[in-house]
């Protein structure tokens, strides 16, 4: 046994040990409501005479003769077509991530191994577009868009989504370039390869699990978008995150609370399952990119 596991104390395991508890609890709980009102009735789950119908399901029982029904998913992606949104977001998501890693590869490995000065305030122009405010960006776009005729198709969405993710893939891939020993590359290229060769068959392999992080978060700033695909796609074209802000209605339109339940429910399992299928890559990669040499 080593000196700091005899160290530990039985108090400060189970301080900490309880702490990892309640946080996990605390964290879980908005999903676990939710998915679990997802099958009640709107006046179950939104019940200001007692919260406990929500558990119940009393006017669930009531209204359809069952504690739990699906029919905000029956209305959500049935009636009002949320599937729709799903495929969009689908489309939107890959072509971004896609197209952003690919420029960001490229572009953080020419700039990591640049000895030039203008690499750094190249990184530093990215920096100021990745701070500025998305609705600055989106309104630049405006005015082409509509004198070409291209707003509210999806490869508008795409297009600015990937100029606001480009900044941050390339900071972050360029810093985990950095992390990766010149001498690969140049004994790569003793060995016969190209600059292109050498990036490709020896320098990608090493650091898959940073692309792979990165990707997840342009995957995520994609996924989760509201004002770029909110302003520039048709209602025809929307994506998820809008979709279900429109189940919500307005104060001229009545929505439909419990179809936005389901629908946030179908797109936050997805990430679940993402970060989990990925935890070890999305590990590896942030370490590598925090530790030097």
């Amino acid at each position: 046994m080593s000196i700091a596991s005899q160290r530990r104390s039985p108090a400060l395991i189970v301080f900490s040990t309880s702490f990892v508890i309640l946080w996990v609890i605390l964290a879980a709980f908005p999903f676990v409501w939710t998915l679990w009102g997802s099958f009640k009735v709107q006046a179950d789950f939104f019940s200001k005479a007692d919260w406990t119908n929500a558990l119940w399901g009393v006017r669930t029982v009531a209204e359809t003769g069952a504690a739990f029904t699906g029919d905000g998913y029956y209305g959500a992606w049935v009636e009002q077509d949320f599937w729709r949104a799903v495929l969009n977001t689908l489309i939107v998501v890959v072509f971004t991530v896609i197209i952003s890693l690919t420029f960001g590869t490229l572009g953080g490995y020419a700039l990591a191994r640049s000895g030039y000065r203008y690499a750094f305030w190249l990184l530093m122009i990215a920096l100021v577009f990745r701070a500025m405010p998305h609705i600055t960006l989106v309104s630049g776009y405006l005015l082409p868009f509509f004198e070409w005729n291209l707003w509210g198709h999806l490869p508008t969405a795409i297009i600015v989504l990937v100029a606001i993710n480009q900044p941050f893939t390339l900071w972050m891939l360029h810093s985990f370039f950095l992390n990766i020993p010149k001498d690969l590359d140049e004994s790569a290229m003793v060995d016969g390869c190209t600059r292109f060769q050498a990036f490709r068959h020896v320098i990608i392999p090493v650091m898959w699990p940073g692309v792979i992080t990165t990707g997840l978060f342009s995957f995520l700033l994609a996924y989760n978008d509201f004002a770029v695909t909110a302003m520039l796609l048709s209602q025809d074209n929307q994506t998820m995150v809008p979709k279900i802000a429109s189940f919500l209605g307005s104060t001229q339109v009545e929505g439909n609370v419990m179809f936005a339940v389901a629908a946030v429910v179908s797109a936050t399992a997805p990430l679940f399952a993402l970060i989990m299928f990925f935890q070890r890559q999305i590990v590896s990669g942030l370490t590598a990119g925090a530790v030097k040499g």
